[in-house]
């Protein structure tokens, strides 16, 4: 069988995808990987050739675009797809789609030209309608306060979902022969979509029929440098702090706030530098910073982890049994922030911007939460990509 995984994104987006190619893989199927131009390395790094997609998804996210040049960037986005796909789909059985809607949606319109079986994934249940929560706020397009319903939240998402991407998608389709899709949100969702999340994390909140087939991980292999294995040995265990792909433009400096928010709990503290570019502040040798690190080796050794609450870190920190306190961004971000405080293993931040204060007393909360935090653990599903790969390739389930 061949296979195309299709996804534009962040670190979050591509890495379930390349956990899933490799599963694939050892299965006997061939698989190629469309994702930005900033994953070459990375998934070369596991022999895995990249199909790229438009422009660096990183520069996309630095460079903070007004809210009125969202559906120009769509229609950009939507042109690579069918640009790109076209060829590198033909000939392959199936088309998994993911990552920013414009893009699923051009991806899943290229399957349609092809007549390739397609489905639609999601790392996250926001997008998915349900009665028993509201939808995601998108840029330039706030829900109305006065209007409380779930039910008609949901029907302005789908019009502000059309009105931002709406002719992003049909221009590329019509040029291409396909008809106009009057529903975006509902093209990409279908019928029967996938949720390839853990259901004690996150446990499906709706009547759609969806295919859950739990978190796609990433199996790391790397083993931790010698200066940080010596760091972790000569002291008591740190708290990491990272945020992933998250420039933390509202923060002025977050890691002067982050590590004397740690020192202020008597803690040590791992600095990621990430998209945020964190650094060390002093010359104190109680901190230590690390570029690309193996998260699922280093969570276990730390007191706490400190991130944006992107689902993959998320999960990370979750299957370590790590105490978390999400300073969530946007976008997903603030309701994986809600339920690692429901669970009682983290805590959630009050809003984006970070000081020392407000991340001092976050974390003093979270360093208590150990014992619930290695309880959820053991119950955290490790077969979510082995699901996914024998569905995919065997099953036949949209």
């Amino acid at each position: 069988m061949r296979v195309l995984l299709s996804t534009y994104g962040s670190r979050g987006d591509v890495e379930p995808m390349v956990a899933l190619a490799l599963e694939l893989q050892a299965r006997g199927a061939e698989v190629r990987v469309a994702a930005p131009p900033d994953f070459e390395e990375f998934l070369a790094g596991f022999g895995l050739p990249l199909v790229p997609i438009w422009r660096s998804a990183q520069g996309l996210t630095k460079s903070k675009p007004a809210t009125s040049s969202i559906p120009e960037r769509a229609a950009e986005i939507v042109a690579a797809e069918f640009e790109v796909l076209t060829d590198a789909a033909r000939g392959c059985d199936v088309v998994v789609a993911t990552g920013m809607l414009p893009a699923a949606a051009g991806a899943l319109s290229v399957a349609e030209l092809l007549n390739i079986r397609a489905l639609s994934v999601t790392f996250q249940q926001l997008t998915l309608p349900s009665s028993q929560r509201r939808p995601l706020a998108l840029p330039g397009r706030p829900l109305p306060k006065d209007v409380t319903g779930n039910q008609t939240l949901w029907e302005l998402d789908a019009e502000s979902n059309n009105a931002l991407f709406g002719e992003a998608l049909n221009s590329s389709r019509i040029k291409y022969g396909l008809p106009r899709v009057d529903d975006v949100r509902g093209y990409v969702v279908g019928d029967r979509p996938w949720l390839a999340t853990d259901p004690t994390l996150d446990p499906w909140q709706g009547p759609q029929p969806i295919v859950q087939t739990g978190a796609w991980i990433l199996p790391d292999e790397r083993p931790l440098s010698n200066d940080l294995k010596e760091f972790l040995y000569n002291g008591e265990p740190p708290v990491f702090v990272g945020f992933g792909s998250m420039p933390m433009h509202s923060s002025e400096n977050a890691a002067e706030a982050a590590i004397e928010a740690v020192r202020a709990q008597g803690r040590r503290v791992i600095l990621k530098r990430g998209w945020a570019e964190l650094d060390l502040i002093d010359d104190q040798d109680d901190c230590f910073v690390v570029d690309e690190v193996n998260q699922q080796a280093l969570f276990p050794q730390t007191a706490a982890v400190v991130h944006h609450g992107g689902a993959g870190t998320t999960m990370t920190a979750t299957r370590a049994g790590t105490p978390q306190v999400i300073v969530p961004q946007l976008a997903d971000q603030p309701y994986w922030a809600g339920r690692v405080a429901d669970l009682g293993i983290g805590t959630a931040h009050d809003g984006a911007a970070l000081t020392t204060e407000s991340l001092s007393t976050a974390l003093k909360a979270a360093l208590l939460k150990k014992p619930e935090a290695q309880a959820i653990a053991a119950k955290i599903r490790t077969d979510g990509t082995a699901v996914a790969a024998e569905l995919l390739l065997h099953d036949g389930s949209r």
